[in-house]
């Protein structure tokens, strides 16, 4: 069976990935495909960002526009808390790290990404601090200390790699930014547009699993076209009234 990978290019501290996570819960219900995270270090490095007034500013016009366009929602803890706490930085590089530790441990990235989301936009608590991912981690009944080693050997160096490693993904699978899904099927990339299916993830789920199934049996008849010997046969002449055309 053809096993088709869906490649999510995000970020934790992006608005619009947060308007994609029912459409990542969705994706995975597809029989057949795996998702692959890759995080996008929006905020991470130099672009570490401090909660100001002009940040807060800039971010809630696009929330108020995603809680609109997809139903996700937005707490008074994030509104009227964190993103009015001066003290608070965005850091994207601790929460991915949190990411690849809850993956490298049991399979639970996305899971790990769910909840840095809620515990951001709903709960408005400091993603970017380590006790709080260790507590999430925890939530999500992974062992405290085996994910707090896990989570402290994504060092600044193996965050970098990963970084750059995205970016590639990013550009090839043509993306310009956050949130990029891309569907792979034998080793062929296909950029997908969510933008459509925001608030839509039932659609989004089916035409995902119309696209997986289509290319399971592309790769079954090529197949059973290899077995039968069919495969390497000489393609036969064209031909009509006028003749055969070599």
């Amino acid at each position: 069976m053809t096993q088709a990978r869906l490649h999510y290019i995000a970020d934790p501290l992006c608005g619009w990935c947060y308007a994609a996570a029912p459409l990542v819960k969705a994706s995975r219900d597809v029989a057949g495909l795996d998702m692959v995270f890759h995080g996008g270090g929006m905020m991470a490095g130099p672009n570490v960002q401090r909660v100001t007034p002009q940040l807060r500013n800039y971010v809630m016009p696009h929330d108020h526009r995603i809680a609109s366009l997809t139903g996700q929602p937005f707490g008074e803890a994030y509104f009227e808390g964190l993103l009015r706490d001066t003290t608070a930085v965005f850091d994207s590089a601790p929460p991915i790290a949190a990411v690849l530790a809850a993956e490298a441990l049991g399979g639970r990235g996305l899971d790990m990404l769910a909840a840095e989301q809620q515990a951001h936009y709903v709960e408005g608590r400091r993603i970017a601090d380590r006790d709080v991912l260790v507590e999430l981690a925890a939530q999500l009944g992974l062992a405290r200390d085996a994910f707090a080693k896990a989570f402290d050997a994504q060092d600044a160096h193996a965050l970098m790699l990963h970084f750059r490693d995205s970016r590639a993904w990013l550009a090839r699978a043509g993306g310009s930014g956050f949130p990029t899904f891309a569907l792979e099927v034998d080793g062929r990339l296909e950029r997908l547009e969510p933008g459509r299916y925001f608030g839509r993830p039932d659609a989004w789920r089916d035409a995902l699993r119309e696209r997986v199934l289509k290319a399971q049996a592309a790769r079954a008849a090529k197949e059973a076209r290899a077995a039968s010997g069919d495969g390497d046969a000489a393609p036969l002449p064209q031909c009509g009234p006028q003749g055969c055309a070599l």
